[in-house]
């Protein structure tokens, strides 16, 4: 397992990465929002029935070991390891936001989702109401 250089900061750091070890993070401080994707593509390539997300600026994750990408929408970019398959991040548009999903943190528990996105693929068994909603996209 990679390990980074320590480097004292009065920010928190939050490591993980993917499942089999190849490809390791470190995001520096707390995330920017944390949320849940009902979309159709989250839906399959999690194989989930949705995907949860820290979004991090791009600045504040260092990464250690190679991904591939594929362009997942005209503005999305998702990140695997080529190794494992494990989703490493998504990007957009200009790409200086990456969202980390939230099973990639070697911890638990660390950050809750405050919002849901592509609500109009939730599951129905899924409770509604417990955050806020977008039918779609966040506006």
């Amino acid at each position: 397992m990679e390990t980074f250089p320590y480097t004292p900061s009065q920010q928190p750091l939050y490591d993980g990465g993917c499942a089999c070890g190849a490809l390791r993070f470190r995001a520096k401080g707390e995330p920017k929002r944390v949320g849940i994707c009902h979309c159709m593509t989250c839906r399959r390539i999690h194989g989930s029935a949705f995907g949860s997300y820290a979004i991090y600026e791009r600045d504040d994750i260092e990464w250690s070991g190679d991904t591939r990408a594929w362009k997942s929408s005209p503005l999305g970019r998702r990140h695997f390891c080529p190794a494992c398959g494990s989703v490493a991040y998504m990007e957009y548009g200009d790409g200086s936001e990456l969202d980390i999903p939230l099973g990639s943190f070697d911890r638990t528990g660390i950050f809750e989702p405050t919002y849901e996105l592509w609500c109009c693929h939730r599951e129905p068994w899924l409770p509604a109401g417990v955050r806020t909603e977008f039918d779609k996209d966040r506006t």
